[in-house]
């Protein structure tokens, strides 16, 4: 009955001090990287690289905490997140979506730009007007019907694409 009692309460004292290593931060660095750390990564880490925070293995760790409540003892509760840490990720997470926006908005305008082009260049493909353009070799060429059917077509794909 002793040795059995012994062996519990080793089992107990290993599940909780096997906890604070439980506690560990995993990201991937700009590298490729998988870091493992108790302390948070760097402040240049995107939110979508940090693959594992303390808190996340509580649930895993649940039977353990379970068992030492039962036997009488305490754990400490977890660290909340860190004001500063959630106000720079917040930051960094505005700035992507600024960084997002400007980059839709700059392919918008040039859509729009390809669009009105697209449909200049259509009105005098159908006026009939004699079109020239430089070839390869850097020499100047007419359109004729083949060249110009072509033309039509492929403008006509760009206004497709473009003008939405």
């Amino acid at each position: 009955m002793p040795r059995l009692s012994v062996i519990a309460v080793s089992i107990l004292l290993g599940a909780t001090l096997s906890l604070p290593a439980a506690a560990q931060w995993k990201w991937r660095d700009k590298g490729g990287q998988i870091q493992y750390s108790d302390l948070p990564p760097p402040p240049g880490v995107a939110e979508q690289d940090i693959l594992q925070r303390p808190h996340s293995n509580q649930r895993r760790t649940a039977p353990a905490a379970a068992a030492s409540a039962a036997s009488g003892l305490t754990l400490t509760p977890a660290k909340a997140v860190e004001p500063e840490l959630e106000a720079k990720r917040r930051k960094a997470e505005q700035d992507q979506a600024a960084k997002t926006k400007a980059e839709e908005e700059k392919i918008a305008v040039a859509r729009a730009e390809n669009c009105t082009r697209a449909k200049g260049h259509l009105r005098s493909l159908e006026d009939g007007l004699r079109i020239a353009r430089t070839n390869d070799k850097g020499e100047r060429e007419i359109l004729d019907d083949k060249g110009r059917a072509e033309e039509l077509k492929r403008t006509r794909d760009i206004i497709a694409s473009d003008c939405k």
